[in-house]
């Protein structure tokens, strides 16, 4: 599939980076938004969704877009920044069509994979052409791709039942956590599960955990449950544990009984914890090592990819067990340390142990207060006979410090309803 002069696939454009006439990033395009009017008809774009800095998604008028290409695409240099919303006769191209089940001209059926707009003499953007795949997820066999003019296809109009999301999510692999789930927000109801029903779990669980509490739990009471107990046991159990605290005792009990009983007893440890605690924001799967382990096998640890920056910020020395609540708490041993230091010398050798670290019952602003006045990303949370129970990360203790509904909230900074660039 080539891309001809005047003619744009979306799939090319999308997360691309949108700048002003002086060269300087304003965003990336997240979607074009069209204007579907019949079967017949060429769609016309409206305009491109931009996600500007904050993750708020912002409309730019295709009139203020001076060059579109793979590359990059070019604005007039004026933004206006109030929040995009949709109105009911405009579709997302990317987000609402991809994915939709069409009828071929020959009476087969076939999946929508990409879309083209092209621009035509008088300099207006319209859908020109529709990237089709036979068969696929839905039908079997994947079948052959062809493209073809927007009126040789049907069933772009209305609302599909039972959407597929495969192509929409691989415009989405790219995508931090934080993104995607900001992007989910941004759908409808429906379209939103149908791209939940599609994520992986690890994936949904990273996703889950970078939402509000009401999205969380709108989204788990939709999933199977036994599927939700698997997502559950992807994440972090301090985050699992915020978001059965938010379910009601039968459904959290359900869902803890559905998991595996090593990862709910970590969760219901927690869930004993008052939320704004030391023990109610620990997670209880730091970087555990005994004090005969070497730095070398302690920078192996820190380097595999699951490990959080903050938890891999340190090390925690402890005698066996090893699985929190450990044997008796040692230290702690900073990444930096790690460095300075032959591969061969022993943890043990290098930790520091001369804060009075908290206990599980510890205030949010006590926790806090020892992060900021020792310099810490991360600290260990130790019972009163020395047990290591879990480590405070610091966006933990940010999350709860900062306002309700933070995630919800588009950057304080952009309070102005237009932006104007170099331009």
């Amino acid at each position: 599939m080539s891309t001809t002069p005047g003619r744009v696939f979306l799939s090319r454009i999308v997360g691309q980076a949108v700048f002003d006439p002086a060269g300087d990033q304003v965003g990336k395009l997240r979607d074009v938004v069209v204007a579907v009017r019949s079967a017949k008809q060429r769609p016309r774009v409206l305009g491109i969704v931009v996600e500007v800095l904050g993750r708020r998604r912002v409309f730019l008028p295709i009139t203020r877009v001076t060059s579109v290409n793979s590359g990059q695409i070019i604005t007039t240099g004026v933004l206006n920044v109030r929040r995009f919303e949709q109105r009911r006769t405009e579709t997302l191209a990317i987000h609402e069509l991809f994915d939709r089940t069409v009828t071929l001209p020959d009476g087969t059926s076939a999946t929508v994979y990409d879309l083209a707009m092209e621009q035509d003499s008088r300099r207006d953007w319209h859908i020109s052409d529709i990237a089709v795949q036979a068969g696929g997820k839905r039908f079997g066999r994947r079948g052959a791709q062809q493209v073809l003019e927007w009126d040789e296809v049907k069933g772009l109009g209305g609302e599909e039942a039972g959407q597929g999301a495969t192509h929409l999510l691989a415009t989405m692999d790219e995508m931090r956590p934080a993104d995607l789930a900001n992007a989910l927000r941004d759908l409808n109801p429906k379209r939103r599960m149908e791209v939940v029903a599609e994520l992986d779990d690890e994936r949904l669980a990273d996703v889950l955990e970078e939402m509000p509490e009401k999205d969380q739990v709108e989204i788990l009471g939709v999933l199977d449950p036994d599927r939700a107990a698997d997502v559950l046991e992807e994440m972090n159990p301090d985050d699992a544990a915020d978001l059965l605290g938010e379910l009601s005792p039968q459904g959290a009990e359900h869902l803890l009984g559905l998991m595996q009983p090593e990862d709910a007893e970590d969760v219901r440890r927690l869930l004993k914890y008052e939320e704004r605690t030391a023990g109610g924001m620990m997670t209880t799967e730091p970087v555990v090592l005994p004090p005969d382990a070497t730095l070398a096998e302690a920078l192996a640890r820190l380097r595999e990819p699951e490990i959080i920056p903050a938890l891999a910020a340190m090390i925690y020395v402890c005698r066996s067990p090893l699985e929190t609540p450990t044997g008796r708490f040692l230290g702690v041993v900073h990444f930096q340390a790690l460095l300075r230091e032959p591969p061969s010398t022993l943890v043990g050798a290098i930790m520091d142990n001369d804060i009075d670290w908290p206990r599980p019952d510890a205030s949010l602003e006590h926790v806090a207060n020892l992060l900021a006045a020792y310099n810490l990303v991360a600290l260990p949370v130790v019972d009163e006979n020395a047990h290591l129970l879990g480590a405070v990360t610091i966006d933990d203790v940010l999350d709860h410090l900062l306002p309700e509904g933070w995630r919800e909230q588009d950057d304080a900074a952009q309070t102005e309803s237009e932006v104007v660039t170099h331009g």
